[in-house]
């Protein structure tokens, strides 16, 4: 599924953001996994299948910029 998310790994989804931005950062890692939108700040918690099924590729921390 998700083995090496960690926190502050910035997330691209397949599908963007009503905003227009499709790179997440994650916030917290749990039973559920809590992303945060780059463009607009939105936070949006997501079972880890849930977010598996999303995730189009999961992006460095040097990536962030």
């Amino acid at each position: 599924m998700l083995p090496n998310l960690q926190l502050d790994d910035i997330v691209r989804l397949r599908k963007p953001h009503p905003c227009g931005e499709d790179k997440w950062k994650v916030t917290r890692i749990g039973a559920d996994i809590k992303i945060e939108c780059l463009g607009c700040g939105r936070q949006i918690m997501l079972p880890r299948r849930e977010l598996a099924r999303r995730v189009k590729e999961i992006l460095s921390k040097e990536a962030q910029k």
